[in-house]
Protein backbone atom coordinates (compact mmCIF):
# COMPACT_ATOMS: atom_id res chain seq x y z
CA UNK A 1 0.00 0.00 0.00
CA UNK A 2 1.44 3.45 -0.83
CA UNK A 3 1.79 5.67 2.00
CA UNK A 4 2.55 9.70 2.03
CA UNK A 5 4.00 11.26 4.30
CA UNK A 6 4.11 15.18 4.55
CA UNK A 7 4.96 15.54 8.45
CA UNK A 8 6.75 14.06 11.25
CA UNK A 9 5.96 14.73 15.05
CA UNK A 10 8.06 14.96 17.71
CA UNK A 11 6.25 12.98 21.15
CA UNK A 12 7.15 13.80 24.69
CA UNK A 13 6.21 10.41 25.43
CA UNK A 14 6.99 11.49 29.49
CA UNK A 15 4.89 14.59 29.75
CA UNK A 16 1.65 12.25 28.51
CA UNK A 17 -1.02 11.70 30.82
CA UNK A 18 -2.79 9.07 28.30
CA UNK A 19 -5.96 11.30 27.73
CA UNK A 20 -5.87 9.79 23.79
CA UNK A 21 -7.52 13.38 22.30
CA UNK A 22 -4.84 13.04 19.89
CA UNK A 23 -6.07 9.97 18.65
CA UNK A 24 -9.66 11.33 18.00
CA UNK A 25 -8.02 14.08 16.30
CA UNK A 26 -5.64 13.48 13.79
CA UNK A 27 -7.18 13.45 10.47
CA UNK A 28 -5.73 10.18 8.83
CA UNK A 29 -5.70 8.17 11.91
CA UNK A 30 -1.56 7.36 12.17
CA UNK A 31 -1.03 7.98 16.03
CA UNK A 32 -1.71 4.90 18.38
CA UNK A 33 -1.54 4.65 21.71
CA UNK A 34 1.41 2.19 23.11
CA UNK A 35 1.64 -0.64 25.07
CA UNK A 36 3.78 0.62 27.52
CA UNK A 37 4.03 3.13 29.81
CA UNK A 38 6.04 5.84 30.13
CA UNK A 39 7.74 7.18 33.25
CA UNK A 40 4.63 7.56 35.41
CA UNK A 41 2.77 4.70 34.00
CA UNK A 42 0.53 7.09 31.65
CA UNK A 43 0.28 4.96 27.89
CA UNK A 44 1.35 7.75 25.62
CA UNK A 45 0.72 8.23 21.25
CA UNK A 46 3.10 6.85 18.77
CA UNK A 47 3.40 7.59 15.51
CA UNK A 48 3.26 5.91 12.30
CA UNK A 49 3.91 6.68 8.23
CA UNK A 50 1.05 8.97 6.61
CA UNK A 51 1.64 12.61 8.48
CA UNK A 52 0.09 15.38 7.37
CA UNK A 53 1.56 18.04 9.55
CA UNK A 54 -2.07 19.05 9.90
CA UNK A 55 -1.82 20.23 13.74
CA UNK A 56 -4.82 19.05 14.77
CA UNK A 57 -2.69 16.68 17.55
CA UNK A 58 -0.86 19.46 18.89
CA UNK A 59 -3.98 21.72 18.99
CA UNK A 60 -5.94 19.51 21.21
CA UNK A 61 -3.02 18.41 23.55
CA UNK A 62 -3.44 19.82 27.24
CA UNK A 63 -0.18 18.56 27.99
CA UNK A 64 1.97 20.33 25.10
CA UNK A 65 3.28 16.73 23.77
CA UNK A 66 3.69 17.20 20.33
CA UNK A 67 5.96 19.94 17.87
CA UNK A 68 4.81 19.37 14.59
CA UNK A 69 7.19 19.44 11.42
CA UNK A 70 6.12 19.78 7.70
CA UNK A 71 8.31 18.58 4.93
CA UNK A 72 9.57 20.69 1.98
CA UNK A 73 8.88 17.87 -0.13
CA UNK A 74 6.74 14.20 0.61
CA UNK A 75 8.19 11.40 1.34
CA UNK A 76 6.50 8.36 -0.50
CA UNK A 77 6.73 4.63 0.62
CA UNK A 78 4.94 0.99 -0.33
CA UNK A 79 4.61 -0.54 -2.98
CA UNK A 80 4.25 2.29 -5.50
CA UNK A 81 6.60 4.39 -4.36
CA UNK A 82 9.29 3.11 -6.58
CA UNK A 83 6.86 4.12 -9.65
CA UNK A 84 6.65 7.75 -9.04
CA UNK A 85 10.05 8.24 -8.84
Amino acid sequence: MRQVTRGTLVIDADRCKGCELCIVACPPRVLTMSRAGNATGYLYPELAPGCTGCTACQQVCPDFVFEVYKYHEPIVSGSDAERMQ
